[in-house]
């Protein structure tokens, strides 16, 4: 069925796929492939509604070159694409979905399955690189899905796509001229064994569908899957919130590609309307009529997070097996960046409706929202941004459940704070001002003016980095910052110019790099840490990657001690090596260090430390080594910067200059009380730290020593658990035999009192799934032993549902 001419001239189009696709399938089964409902109005008007939009080009609009990355239910695709369920794909070629599945893979975007495939579930998952998600329709026998669900789960698939626009097959009328039958040795072979007749599709579906289907399906499919459920199908703004209530976590607009109800609306002319219902809620799809390129930016415009190809994957399937597939894919994601790029659309998330027009009409608009509130889809794209919300959630859990033992915040241990340590602080840098000789209005203004953007105390940050850390610099290279995470923001709105700037960062990373570059229209990308831990070749070979692409690497973030999530240290020989690959490629690295002087023992030397040719920006934290209320970090920026012939100044007045229209400068009384902490211990914050270092150090044997309890070896391998041992730090990560996202959560919560951090959460281009992140520095031994004892019966609890 998939006989190729090689004569012909290699296809250039979606169309082109089209046309060579015929002449090579059997008239019934095209028919079968192409067809619609009734007359084909609705199959008609899905392809003319993308014909009547036009794209609104801007010129000049420095954009560089466009990002088509997106990221949806925690996995990043290469392009805002994926394959739409379709059923029978070995009609089209031998090898069916499995050939689908690497092609989808190597285009790096994923692949619906039908419940209707014609490969195994197991086949399919042995030859896809990248996500799958199963397409799943309800049978009268609520048994057979659910072992269709649970054999997906299974194998690897990551979320189910419910098929709610199919109580029924519609009347496709060309199937009933022709009397379609499947051809021999042709079927679903996931459903095999279960007696029923899947000649003619359309029989099988009015005897085996369930008719009688509501929302409460979605609760059913929640019971036996811990899979995200999207619904397919939504085509009004109605079902769209009815759906939102039911708690999906995705809708597809669709019309089941005119193949249902024909009269029914083209999805592009309901998606503005349904987007609006949606208002960022959850991811939003569309299928039907797509073709080009431009109509992927079109439907992104008009609302939808990305679109699902359906007939011209299987076009090219037919044409050229798995290559087929991934070349339709690509073309599709090389239309979408000429697209971008023509209108000066620097990444998928700046599509917005001023993009698109129609012949002879204004822009679509909707209904305004009136004075008492605002759309979120009128709002910067951050906001409605799932990493965004990660906070959020767990402090919504943790406010939910109490009682509960929470192994989710990252932050220092209070029992060690006094409150009148703070006036003792205040009044040491006070008298300290005065021994230097300032006058009473000085001392009086130090407290109660604005005082320096770059910082009033960066001469004592900088004699205690000497002191503590072996950091030689002088006190304008560092500017004192709201914490580390603004200077995490500033740091990165330097050094990240435009879209073809590339901020790479250590994956799973630090949220809060990022948050941040997420709300500077920055989209990281991700350098995937092996087993045992961050590599130098992984980072290089990112680098070669984005280059590849015309893009230019600029700084890769990085947490080398105890980080954040994983608890990971790097080595020292790899900070050499990384230091020496920094000047070999010509980036900067920037190192984020706040878990040092909080960790027992002798730490190894910081990347800055190391540094002789000004490569590192380093960003520190004294929230976490003295006090954590008074949220003072800063940046160590010595990076020379060329201001003009002759002119050189430092990175750190480029920050301060950017800080003065974030924050103005960071409080004067929140420095003056860190002041007065670093000179009563004459500059050695670790001297400060001895305690609490030890008292962090305890608690992570504490969990360790829980965990070795909790999961005896013999019961721990047969679970697959396992857990790293950081040296030092708050975190370590645990890995799981289930998908530790935020419905396990919540049931740990409320079933068992116990909360962790999914890890999930930690990776900006997916992964993570099976690992959970526990934080130990904010309890007690006791509150360690007793939330450890509590996550082992979770833990077994849901290996036995995983299982069954």
């Amino acid at each position: 069925m998939s006989a190729t001419d090689s004569s012909t001239a290699r296809p250039v189009t979606l169309a082109d796929y089209a046309a060579r696709a015929r002449p090579g399938i059997e008239p019934d089964v095209w028919d079968f492939l192409e067809g619609g409902a009734g007359d084909e109005r609705t199959l008609a008007a899905n392809l003319a509604a993308f014909d009547r939009v036009s794209l609104r080009p801007r010129v000049l609009a420095g954009r560089g070159v466009p990002d088509t990355r997106t990221r949806i239910l925690g996995r990043s695709w290469a392009a805002p694409v994926a394959v739409a369920p379709m059923a029978y794909h070995t009609l089209a070629h031998p090898d069916g979905e499995s050939a689908t599945a690497r092609g989808a893979g190597a285009a790096g975007v994923p692949l619906v399955v039908s419940t209707f495939a014609s490969r195994t579930f197991e086949e399919i998952a042995a030859e896809a690189s990248g996500p799958l998600w199963l397409q799943v329709y309800c049978f009268r026998d609520r048994a057979i899905t659910r072992r269709l669900v649970e054999r997906a789960e299974r194998a690897g698939f990551e979320a189910l796509v419910l098929t709610v626009d199919a109580p029924r097959l519609g009347r496709r009328l060309r199937d009933v001229r022709n009397d379609f039958r499947l051809p021999e040795g042709v079927g679903p072979t996931n459903l095999a064994g279960t007696g029923a007749d899947f000649a003619s599709p359309s029989g099988h579906a009015l005897t085996e569908f369930d008719p009688a289907l509501d929302w409460s399906v979605i609760s059913w499919l929640r019971s036996v899957s811990s899979l995200p459920v999207l619904v397919k199908g939504i085509l009004t703004p109605h079902d769209a919130r009815r759906a939102l209530a039911a708690g999906v976590d995705g809708i597809v607009v669709s019309n089941h590609g005119g193949r249902q109800l024909d009269g029914a609306p083209a999805t592009l002319d309901v998606l503005a309307d349904i987007a609006a219902a949606v208002a960022g809620a959850c991811p939003l799809l569309v299928d039907g009529g797509i073709r080009r390129g431009t109509d992927v930016l079109a439907a992104l415009a008009l609302g939808a997070d990305a679109v699902l190809l359906g007939r011209p994957v299987l076009h090219a399937l037919a044409v050229a097996g798995a290559q087929g597939v991934e070349d339709v894919l690509s073309l599709a994601a090389e239309e979408l960046t000429e697209a971008m790029a023509l209108t000066g659309t620097g990444s998928v998330h700046e599509a917005g409706p001023e993009l698109v027009g129609a012949e002879g009409a204004s822009p679509r608009t909707v209904d305004s929202p009136g004075p008492s509130g605002l759309r979120r889809e009128d709002l910067h794209g951050s906001v409605s941004d799932p990493v965004l919300d990660t906070m959020n959630f767990l402090n919504e859990i943790t406010t939910r459940y109490p009682d509960a033992v929470s192994f989710a915040p990252g932050r220092p241990y209070d029992g060690f704070f006094e409150t009148e340590q703070i006036f003792t602080y205040l009044r040491r840098y006070l008298d300290h001002l005065e021994a230097e000789g300032a006058t009473p209005e000085r001392v009086r203004s130090a407290l109660f003016q604005y005082g320096p953007t770059g910082g009033q105390i960066r001469e004592l940050i900088a004699d205690s980095l000497r002191k503590d850390e072996d950091i030689d610099v002088c006190p304008e290279s560092i500017v004192v910052t709201v914490g580390a995470q603004e200077a995490m923001l500033l740091a990165v709105r330097a050094l990240i110019r435009g879209p073809e700037d590339v901020l790479l960062v250590s994956s799973p990373c630090y949220v809060g790099i990022t948050g941040a570059a997420r709300l500077l229209d920055i989209h990281p990308t991700a350098v995937a840490e092996a087993e045992g831990g961050f590599r130098c070749a992984d980072l290089a070979a990112a680098i070669r990657a984005e280059r590849a692409r015309g893009r230019r690497p600029r700084a890769f973030y990085v947490i080398p001690d105890h980080s954040n999530p994983s608890g990971t240290t790097v080595p020292l020989e790899t900070r050499h090596e990384l230091l020496e690959l920094a000047a070999r490629e010509d980036i900067l690295l920037i190192e984020d260090s706040p878990y040092r002087l909080v960790s027992p023992g002798r730490q190894l030397p910081t990347l800055k430390s190391l540094d002789r040719d000004h490569r590192v920006v380093h960003l520190g934290s004294l929230s976490k080594t003295l006090f954590p209320g008074a949220r003072v970090g800063f940046a160590v920026a010595d990076q020379p910067v060329t201001e003009a012939p002759g002119r050189t100044g430092l990175l750190a007045d480029e920050l301060t200059k950017i800080k003065s229209m974030v924050t103005v400068n960071t409080s004067p009384i929140s420095q003056a009380v860190v002041a007065g902490m670093l000179l009563t211990a004459d500059g050695r914050a670790c001297e400060l730290n001895k305690a609490t270092a030890a008292y962090y150090g305890d608690a992570m044997r504490v969990t360790l020593q829980a965990l070795e309890a909790a999961f005896p070896q013999g019961e721990r391998a047969a679970l697959g658990v396992r857990w790293n041992e950081p040296s030092g730090g708050f975190f370590l990560s645990v890995t799981v035999p289930f998908r530790a996202d935020n419905a396990a959560l919540t049931r740990a919560a409320e079933e068992f009192g116990v909360i962790w951090t999914p890890m999930s959460y930690f990776y900006p281009q997916g992964g993570g799934e099976y690992g959970l992140r526990l934080s130990v520095s904010y309890l007690t031994h006791h509150q360690i032993n007793d939330g450890i004892a509590r996550l082992a019966r979770f833990v077994r609890q849901e290996a036995a549902r995983t299982r069954t």
